[in-house]
């Protein structure tokens, strides 16, 4: 069944990299629209199959730590618990921000021209923010789960419940989408004096191809900055607050089944959070910054994170981790 899994998969990613060639070529060819340069590689002529190995070889691990966790969640009932989904929600959450990115990059890798579509930069972008926003809100909704689960256990069964946890999972996609479609509507009307993005794929490096910057987008994106990122991160942090607090007034037991639990959550937000705001930095520093510094630090918030999160919930997740090892063992006694 796992295998099956993964090569469904494998054939839904040939599928969406087949929509989008076919998506660049009538945006390119029959629209006749805006193409951008992305000129963030560095000596891409030198390394283009180094960077190729790597970046396929990371990606394969993404999709495979990623769904086997999440199959397990599926399949096993005794994961079918609000933590766990979230998990699972978080986990997909990954495999999305990873195939919004990977196919085109592969692509480029391999091209003589990495170019694509303003249309089409405008909606990577778009997706890339909303996968990337949607986990600090998933991280939220599991900071809030752990706080009901460890404080109010009682109460934990009502709160919880199968609706709450749709709701929140369901929210914590749509609402950075609408929001940040907003930006992005506002950026298909500026215009451009610059066509090179100083970046590997499209990010907010976009910012700096305005002829004149927009006040409006300025003003919107920092609202939106706090709103999406900061606000829920002080929530979070808020909850594992108050959880520390409550559990260290209790006996060892209770304290140290509250860390074990918090552990992994936080340890996934702060390494999404780090690579989230080196994103920012990145084009804040853009004229001294190098193009090998700037690659470096790229590399490292869209390949790690979204490899680091699995192996953190598989390792750290007594649950999770005693289904890899069954699942191991009946890999080993097949063979």
């Amino acid at each position: 069944c796992l295998v099956c899994f993964i090569i469904i998969v494998c054939i839904l990613l040939l599928h969406v990299k087949a929509q989008y060639n076919i998506i660049v070529y009538l945006m390119d060819v029959e629209l006749n629209v805006t193409l951008l340069t992305l000129g963030g590689f560095a000596e891409l002529h030198k390394y283009r199959y180094l960077y190729f190995v790597v970046i396929f070889t990371l990606y394969i691990l993404i999709l495979c730590f990623n769904s086997i966790i999440v199959y397990l969640i599926w399949t096993c009932k005794n994961l079918h618990e609000p933590m766990y989904i979230f998990i699972a929600a978080l986990l997909i959450n990954s495999v999305l921000y990873s195939m919004i990115i990977y196919p085109k990059l592969l692509s480029d890798v391999l091209s003589e021209k990495q170019t694509i579509s303003y249309p089409l930069c405008l909606f990577q972008g778009f997706s890339y923010y909303t996968s990337a926003v949607s986990e600090f809100l998933l991280l939220a909704a599991m900071a809030y789960d752990r706080y009901v689960s460890i404080c109010k256990p009682l109460q934990y069964p009502v709160i919880m419940n199968r609706i709450t946890i749709y709701v929140c999972v369901i929210l914590a996609w749509l609402i950075p989408a609408f929001e940040i479609a907003v930006s992005f509507v506002l950026y298909s009307n500026v215009k451009l004096c610059s066509f090179t993005l100083k970046a590997i794929f499209c990010n907010n490096s976009f910012y700096r191809l305005q002829c004149v910057p927009s006040v409006v987008i300025s003003i919107y994106g920092v609202v939106m900055l706090i709103n999406m990122t900061f606000l829920p991160m002080l929530f979070i942090l808020f909850s594992y607050i108050r959880i520390l607090r409550i559990s260290y007034s209790c006996c060892r037991e209770t304290r140290r089944k509250a860390l074990k639990t918090c552990l992994p959550h936080l340890l996934v937000l702060i390494n999404f959070s780090c690579f989230f705001f080196f994103d920012i930095i990145i084009v804040r520093l853009e004229s001294d910054l190098s193009n090998t510094v700037r690659l470096t630090l790229t590399f490292q918030s869209i390949l790690f994170h979204p490899l680091l999160n699995p192996i953190i919930y598989g390792l750290k997740v007594n649950e999770i981790f005693k289904h890899i090892k069954m699942l191991l063992k009946e890999i080993h006694g097949a063979m």
